[in-house]
């Protein structure tokens, strides 16, 4: 993949008043500043709404995106909409990437590690100090990667 590689993450529970259009406009400057990868998580929330935004990008520019899949069958445990939804956007993906055979704990931890691990910067929308989207933000600061918040929170 030329370019470079941008990791998605955020909270599952969004805002009522969440901007799906700061978050398509961050994605596609994104792309113009040359990020031409995408590693998704996959969770509800913030995930799916920037894999949403990433698959109508798709239409006008050349980006690849990977889904990231903790499990083999985390959707399962999804309201039917959102399975819906989830399985529609996954047929998208470029590459979808299934870390481990069944749950255990700990294999979203190891799922948001591995995407900042296989990426030069990271996307987040962390308004919390706890939960897996801080998490994986303390992780890519550990590892020197640049990160830039869709909302800064003042940490």
């Amino acid at each position: 993949m030329n370019g470079k590689v941008c990791a998605i993450t955020g909270h599952r529970d969004l805002p009522e008043a969440f901007d799906c259009n700061l978050l398509y406009d961050t994605l596609e400057e994104l792309i113009g500043g040359g990020c031409s990868g995408f590693c998704c998580g996959m969770a509800r929330g913030f995930d799916l709404k920037a894999l949403d935004c990433l698959i109508e990008l798709k239409q006008r520019y050349h980006v690849c995106v990977e889904a990231c899949i903790p499990y083999d069958g985390q959707e399962r445990s999804f309201p039917a909409a959102e399975r819906k939804k989830y399985r529609d956007l996954l047929a998208w993906c470029d590459r979808k990437t299934v870390l481990y055979p069944a749950y255990f704990r700990g294999c979203f931890l190891a799922r948001d590690r591995y995407m900042v691990d296989h990426s030069d910067l990271l996307l987040a929308y962390c308004v919390r100090e706890s939960g897996g989207a801080a998490y994986t933000v303390k992780y890519a600061r550990e590892t020197g990667k640049e990160i830039i918040f869709l909302e800064r929170d003042e940490r």
